[in-house]
């Protein structure tokens, strides 16, 4: 009987020198954190650290590092699709060159960057948690996902309706100037200047030679 007892003394010991020590533990912690927290400095760009994190959330749930990447180089193809309708290899390989340059420079953090500063300075702590809490449903993870093919789109729709009105303006132009003179016609004066414009003939042509005296 004594030696339970004994067993159960030192049972019931053990357990309260585990709970101080980890009592302890925990206020070493939390004051450690409270000191941590007082300590953590703020954050370069001088954002203020939490909404600074609640904006990375934010993008990195609407994907703009991969909008951003996805931007970089259908700028890299379109600028390799204009150079290729030159069919020159020495142009050919200047593009290759030119296009490594760029993917090696073109930084999307840095960028990603610059946008922590923009939504901060435009949306309140209010408004980014609102974002965070519609980005994070389904129907924000949708238009997340579906935003970047409908800005593709209204670039595409953007590009053919300023060339059709360039094309009409130039053909409404040329038709209301049609019955004009030539001299109040739109370039008509370039134009016949250029006509008009001498060309050049051959040294030989310019310089006729003369039969020299033979001695």
């Amino acid at each position: 009987m004594k030696a339970v007892l004994a067993l159960i003394i030192i049972y019931v010991g053990t357990f309260f020198v585990a709970i101080q020590g980890a009592s302890q533990n925990s206020v070493q912690a939390s004051e450690q954190n409270s000191q941590g927290a007082q300590k953590k400095p703020a954050v370069v760009n001088g954002v203020d650290p939490v909404k600074d994190q609640d904006i990375r959330s934010l993008l990195e749930l609407i994907g703009a590092r991969d909008s951003i990447v996805d931007v970089a180089n259908n700028s890299a193809a379109q600028f390799r699709e204009k150079a290729a309708s030159t069919n020159n290899a020495r142009s050919e390989a200047y593009v290759d060159a030119y296009l490594a340059g760029y993917q090696k420079n073109f930084n999307p953090d840095a960028i990603v960057e610059q946008l922590v500063v923009s939504y901060d300075k435009h949306f309140t702590d209010e408004d980014i948690k609102g974002l965070l809490q519609f980005y994070g449903s389904p129907l924000g993870q949708k238009a997340a996902s579906e935003t970047p093919r409908i800005m593709k789109e209204i670039q595409t729709a953007s590009r053919a309706a300023s060339q059709q009105a360039a094309k009409d303006a130039f053909q409404n132009l040329r038709a209301e100037n049609s019955d004009a003179k030539p001299s109040q016609r739109p370039f008509a004066g370039r134009r016949r200047l250029q006509h008009n414009q001498p060309q050049s003939q051959p040294v030989s042509a310019q310089q006729p030679q003369t039969d020299q005296p033979q001695p």
